[in-house]
């Protein structure tokens, strides 16, 4: 159950056979959650940790009035919440945008391992830092880049994330996301999606059709979203 964890680790560092069975041997209990459906919310203290199996999640924070804006996507092999481990209380919610699967895992199982694993440790803790990677660069997408900009670099972080992990090829991928939801991903109105998604088609560089994505251009779309993956930290550099 943790393949994608793994596969995901390897891309940054060496992963020890040992390593890899003590990952492999994670336990948990497995949930299943529907799209739509909260997995956490703001407030909560819970005492285990998230591992995402299948399906897509998203951060979140809400405002009295209803609106949300997301902060990050996960993908199969995240932890949607490691650093509840620590933070305690959590504040912000994660939400299901697709339907899931998720192992849910005990933080006093989490803590064994990373006292008896210490490499492990930190590689767990760089997945937190790149958690935090992630929020600084959508900072900046959705603080100074126009539309176009937001959505081309959505999907191709969504490419590398996915390709990293072992779950899809970078060019042509599942990502299954209402209109409505890109438009709390990216702060736009569910109109103004569907215009950007239209006129990236129209450049020939990007289609996205019943929730199949496929790039058309690489360098096209990575040069429409200033897109560089060095945030995501994908090269071989021990921790």
């Amino acid at each position: 159950m943790t393949d994608f964890l793994v596969t995901k680790m390897r891309r940054r560092d060496a992963v020890s056979a040992e390593e890899a069975a003590v990952l492999h041997g994670i336990r948990g209990t497995h949930r299943r959650h529907a799209a739509g459906a909260d997995l956490i919310l703001a407030g909560d203290r819970p005492n285990e940790s998230t591992l995402l199996l299948s399906g897509f999640c998203g951060r979140l924070g809400l405002l009295r009035d209803g609106g949300r804006q997301f902060t990050e996507i996960n993908v199969p092999g995240d932890f949607v919440d490691l650093h509840s481990l620590l933070l305690k209380t959590m504040d912000h919610g994660v939400v299901a945008l697709t339907d899931c699967e998720v192992v849910a895992v005990p933080h006093a199982d989490l803590r064994r391992l990373t006292e008896a694993h210490p490499h492990l440790a930190r590689l767990l803790w760089l997945e937190t830092v790149i958690d935090g990677a992630i929020h600084r660069q959508w900072l900046v997408m959705m603080g100074r880049q126009d539309a176009l900009g937001r959505m081309a670099h959505l999907v191709c972080e969504m490419a590398v994330r996915l390709e990293a992990a072992g779950v899809a090829d970078r060019l042509a991928f599942e990502l299954p996301l209402t209109q409505a939801v890109l438009a709390d991903v990216l702060g736009l109105s569910p109109v103004h999606v569907n215009r950007t998604l239209m006129a990236l088609r129209s450049m020939g560089i990007l289609e996205w059709k019943s929730g199949q994505v496929t790039i058309l251009d690489w360098d096209g779309l990575a040069d429409v979203a200033e897109f560089d993956p060095a945030y995501l930290r994908l090269r071989r550099d021990p921790v």
